[in-house]
């Protein structure tokens, strides 16, 4: 089964909670984060992962309390104001190992020498740089997307001072953002 990720953040900016698994709309759904390859089809953040069905990366997976329970999901029962709230969480994790990555992180895959050590990513590689930054703007349009529904609901951004610290990070970086200036 495939998620459709659009399909699925639709129906939870509408109120309506379908379990990925077995197709039932619930007032409430189980949230929680596995390693489990098995569970990779019910966490639709993860779609477009290139390691596919054999990730093991930690997943934020939402099902109903019998799937849960059937797949050995631990979690908490969300309605769909929670679970906005918690996939924006996780929007923001991403974007936050995105931003440490394009920092520092991404010279640790190298072995750079005494002329490379001050150089940015994008010159050392790239494709690479190229492939995290789309990356980083796909999730920057989630994220955005999050905080249209959170003022179209009139409810108040979780950690709303979080945006200006990453807008800050990043554009000291030299790196345009489309979270603001």
């Amino acid at each position: 089964m495939q998620i459709n990720w659009e399909n699925t953040i639709n129906q939870i900016f509408g109120d309506i909670l379908t379990c990925p698994r077995c197709g039932k709309d619930e007032e409430q759904l189980i949230i929680g984060y596995s390693r489990k390859p098995s569970l990779n089809k019910y966490a639709p953040r993860h779609r477009n992962c290139p390691r596919g069905e054999e990730c093991d990366a930690r997943k934020l997976i939402t099902l109903c309390e019998a799937c849960a329970r059937l797949e050995g999901l631990p979690g908490s029962p969300v309605g769909a104001a929670e679970a906005i709230e918690t996939y924006m969480l996780d929007c923001r994790r991403d974007l936050e190992e995105s931003l440490d990555y394009i920092a520092e992180y991404w010279r640790d895959d190298y072995e750079l020498g005494a002329d490379d050590l001050d150089a940015p990513l994008e010159e050392i590689d790239p494709d690479v740089f190229g492939e995290e930054t789309t990356w980083r703007h796909r999730l920057e349009e989630e994220y955005l997307r999050y905080h249209r529904e959170f003022r179209d609901r009139k409810r108040r951004i979780p950690s709303a001072g979080w945006r200006a610290e990453y807008v800050e990070e990043i554009r000291a970086l030299g790196y345009d953002t489309l979270l603001g200036d």
